[in-house]
């Protein structure tokens, strides 16, 4: 266990924006933290990277007590700012020289950073001429300077064009082979495309924490996806109507609790000799899922 949150709760003034959230990060994992806007995802992440103290709760790090967590976690926040009169590498030296790191050392960390990040060959433009996506990248490139144990991202793909989102997404893709990475997003897709684990919260509180499998498992019974050259079978209207969902006379998704019920249902079309054109099982995206959970 690499990461252990335990009660976290932080209020400004009356409003409580994180309540009694508890939950642990495993060493290697990629981790995609969900929630509606106010959920309290971005404190959440502030307090663990130690920008927000918390008013209770614990957040402790294997083999890491009583040290400044700051020295090994990098963080990307929503809206990076830069300095624009700045190039590239005159930004990562000021930030590397910050942060400690030697001079012999820093020269060949930004070179290696730009190359992970797509912007070598960029190093010594303007950054006022930077796209928003060259912005993002640059700003992930300050978060891997010092090579975090662990990287946290609010928000990485968010103002992106989908050009944009592809491209950091790949990249995080790349990273999370070596670096336990802990992201927010509203992009479902991109949760569903590159992590491992996924946390929900809402108002501040634990909705869901644990595999994108076991998530499905829990979360979505089985349905079918039924459609028939001529219109479908009157019997089916006669099942209960949150098990069945109509898309047009002739095409229809029903959840089934079962095997047995599968088995019913296929010979209900079989009796009532239904000319199918597609009988196949629906796979639930993780919208579907994030849907039920929240409003659960």
């Amino acid at each position: 266990m690499f990461m252990q949150v335990e009660r976290l709760t932080k209020a400004y003034r009356n409003i409580t924006v994180v309540n009694n959230l508890s939950f642990n990060l495993d060493k290697g994992k990629c981790v995609a933290l969900l929630g509606p806007n106010g959920a309290g995802k971005t404190t959440t992440l502030h307090m663990i990277a130690g920008l927000t103290a918390p008013n209770k709760g614990e957040i402790s790090f294997e083999d890491k007590q009583h040290q400044d967590v700051r020295s090994f976690i990098g963080f990307l926040p929503q809206h990076p700012t830069f300095f624009n009169w700045m190039t590239p590498q005159q930004y990562l030296t000021f930030l590397g020289l910050l942060s400690n790191i030697s001079k012999n050392v820093l020269s060949h960390r930004i070179d290696e950073v730009l190359e992970t990040v797509g912007l070598k060959g960029k190093e010594k433009q303007k950054i006022a001429g930077f796209s928003g996506g060259m912005k993002q990248r640059l700003g992930l490139a300050q978060a891997l300077l010092h090579k975090p144990e662990l990287l946290i991202l609010d928000e990485p793909v968010s103002a992106l064009d989908p050009e944009g989102r592809k491209d950091v997404l790949m990249i995080i893709e790349t990273l999370k082979k070596d670096t336990t990475i802990l992201f927010s997003t509203h992009i479902l897709h991109d949760a569903e495309q590159i992590c491992d684990n996924i946390i929900m919260i809402k108002n501040g509180r634990m909705k869901w924490n644990g595999t994108k499998s076991s998530l499905r498992q829990e979360f979505t019974a089985p349905a079918f996806t039924i459609e028939t050259e001529e219109r479908l079978p009157a019997s089916l209207s006669s099942l209960p109507s949150e098990q069945v969902l109509f898309h047009s006379p002739y095409k229809a998704t029903v959840g089934v609790k079962d095997t047995s019920q599968q088995q019913q249902l296929l010979q209900l079309l079989v009796d009532q000799q239904a000319n199918l054109v597609l009988f196949e099982r629906k796979q639930h995206s993780l919208e579907d899922v994030y849907l039920e959970v929240m409003n659960k």
